[in-house]
């Protein structure tokens, strides 16, 4: 859910101070970022960062709640779709997972470094285990209609096909081509290397 946006001294709304907390929480890991740190970036006195946010892990909360409710609203689009196969689901399942990394990656790689440390973290890694629970039974599905193999565990390619999309998070680019990509990884998942004969 967004918040309004809360303006405070020019330049600086709660959005823009999210946006740079993220990038220092990336660069310099979560613990070793203070709000210090923060307020200097963002050309601030420490007491004025305080006027924008409550805490740091507040900010925390938001950034990694940015990255799960826009993978969690995909997720509920896809399984809510009922005009499409469970092939098809999990097929744009795992196409709007590698959408949702590209247009959130900041915010997709913090989720990605939380090891559990924090409140914030822990309601984080609670959420991620109910996406792969949720994409292991869109495997499962699929599975049990014939369309995918079914001698692997789902929980285990939910978490393979999350691997893959997750690994991006260390070498794609923001403003790279996500349709582009997203077909390929999906491709490449479903359909494999293998050029296939006739």
């Amino acid at each position: 859910m967004s918040e309004p946006a809360r303006r405070g001294r020019p330049g600086h709304d709660q959005q823009t101070v999210l946006r740079v907390a993220i990038e220092l929480f990336n660069r310099q890991g979560y613990d070793a970022t203070s709000m210090g740190d923060l307020a200097r970036e963002l050309g601030l006195t420490k007491s004025a960062i305080y006027h924008h946010v409550p805490s740091k892990e507040h900010l925390l909360e938001r950034a990694l709640d940015e990255a799960l409710d826009e993978l969690t609203t995909a997720l509920d689009t896809v399984q809510a779709d009922r005009s499409l196969t469970p092939e098809e689901r999990l097929r744009a399942a795992l196409r709007s997972s590698v959408v949702v990394l590209a247009d959130h990656l900041p915010a997709v790689t913090l989720l990605l470094r939380v090891r559990g440390n924090t409140p914030a973290e822990q309601n984080a890694l609670a959420r991620r285990r109910d996406i792969d629970h949720r994409l292991a039974e869109m495997v499962r599905e699929a599975a049990d209609t014939g369309a995918i193999r079914a001698d692997v565990d789902p929980l285990l390619v939910s978490r393979l096909l999350f691997g893959m999309v997750n690994s991006m998070t260390e070498w794609l680019r923001v403003g790279s081509d996500r349709d582009a990509l997203a077909d390929s990884v999906t491709t490449l998942a479903f359909d494999g290397l293998v050029r296939h004969r006739a």
